[in-house]
């Protein structure tokens, strides 16, 4: 499990840093995004790593890793969201966004422990795509319980899915930096 830890802290360290530096370009603008449009924008990314993932061929420059991490941070949004609501202000300083970001991520890291504990690691035997459908069934399942003005009657709530969400995103960073070693 220690290799676990140490894999996913550097694949999210990569995901940190271009939160980090974008947010130094363009501050908190996207505090002005509703939940339901950050849901869109992770799903839009998922949708297209599975359309590069069956067609073997991207037409545009970045490729399926840049989306992953792209999956991670807008997930990070939509929870920091979900706790503060959104703003018509750019109302979040760069440290205050980190000390935000690094909360849910260890929030999501500690979710990881617990779950690769029981399933014993399972994800290392799955493949990349089926990681990708996990990340958009959750989407889906995200967009039916904004739809009921995040409601559920028995299912976990919104938090808990971007929190797996975030878990995948990882684990696919982790296999696809094997792949490429």
């Amino acid at each position: 499990m220690s290799n676990t830890s140490i894999q996913y802290d550097e694949a999210v360290q990569k995901c940190k840093d271009i939160f980090d530096k974008k947010m130094q370009d363009y501050g908190s603008a996207w505090r002005i995004l509703r939940t339901s449009s950050l849901t869109d924008q992770i799903y839009i990314k998922a949708k297209r790593i599975r359309s590069i993932e069956e067609k073997g061929v991207s037409r545009v420059e970045e490729g399926i890793v840049s989306e992953f991490i792209g999956i991670i941070n807008y997930s990070v949004m939509s929870l920091i969201q979900l706790e503060k609501g959104s703003s018509e202000e750019v109302d979040l300083d760069p440290k205050v966004a980190m000390d935000y970001y690094n909360h849910w991520i260890s929030k999501a890291k500690g979710l990881m422990e617990n779950k690769n504990h029981d399933y014993d690691e399972a994800w290392r035997e799955m493949r990349t795509s089926s990681l990708t459908d996990l990340i958009l069934q959750k989407l889906l399942r995200i967009k039916q319980i904004e739809n009921n003005k995040g409601k559920t009657l028995i299912s976990e709530g919104l938090d808990a899915n971007y929190l797996d969400i975030i878990n995948y995103a990882v684990f696919a960073l982790i296999q696809l930096e094997m792949i490429s070693s």
